[in-house]
C-alpha cells in the first residue's frame, strides 16, 4: 500500500470520501479534466474506452481542475454535471483539485508525478487530459500527454497489457 493511489485521499464530486477498495485489483486511468478546454471533447472518447474496458476490471477516474486558463469554473458537482449530461460520462468524477506542482497540489498528484517510468520521469500534467494508468496493485505505470487519444492504439494496448497481467 505504501507505493499505490489506495493510501491517498479524495473525495467524489458530491463530496464523499472516495473507497479505494471498489478499485483494488482494477486498472485505471486517472484523467485531470476541464469543461472548457480544446481537449473536452477526449470525454466522448473517454467514455467509449471504460465501456469497452469495464468488465474487464477497467476503471477511469476524472479529476476536473481549474488551473490550465480557467477552463474549468464550474464546482466540483457541476463539472460532474456537465460530464454526464453532454457526455454520457458514467465513470467517477472527483471533486476539483490543484494537479499542478507546487504547495496546492493535491497529494494523489504529487503520488502519480513523483515516478521514474519506463527511463522517464512522469511530470505533472501540462495542460487539461493527461492520463495516468495506474496498475492492479494501485502503482503508476505509464503516463500519456495531453495530445493522446484517449482511444489511441498507444492507451489500448497498454489498458491491455495491464489487464492481461
Amino acid at each position: 500500500m505504501k507505493n499505490s493511489i489506495y493510501r491517498y485521499k479524495i473525495k467524489t464530486a458530491k463530496g464523499s470520501e472516495i473507497d479505494w477498495s471498489q478499485f483494488e485489483g482494477k486498472v485505471l486511468l486517472i484523467v485531470n479534466t476541464a469543461s472548457e478546454c480544446g481537449f473536452t471533447p477526449q470525454f466522448k472518447a473517454l467514455t467509449e474506452l471504460y465501456h469497452q474496458y469495464r468488465n474487464r476490471g477497467f476503471e477511469i477516474i476524472g479529476t476536473p481542475c481549474n488551473e490550465f486558463a480557467g477552463q474549468e469554473p464550474n464546482s466540483s458537482e457541476g463539472a460532474m454535471e456537465f460530464c454526464k449530461s453532454k457526455y454520457g460520462v458514467d465513470f467517477t468524477i472527483t471533486e476539483k483539485i490543484h494537479v499542478k506542482k507546487g504547495v496546492k497540489q493535491h497529494e494523489l498528484f504529487q503520488f502519480l508525478t513523483n515516478k521514474n517510468i519506463n527511463g522517464k520521469v512522469n511530470k505533472a500534467p501540462i495542460w487539461n487530459f493527461q492520463k495516468y494508468l495506474i496498475d492492479k496493485n494501485g502503482g503508476v505505470i505509464d503516463y500519456f500527454l495531453p495530445i493522446t487519444a484517449p482511444g489511441s492504439n498507444r492507451i489500448k494496448r497498454a489498458i491491455e497489457k495491464s489487464l492481461d497481467q
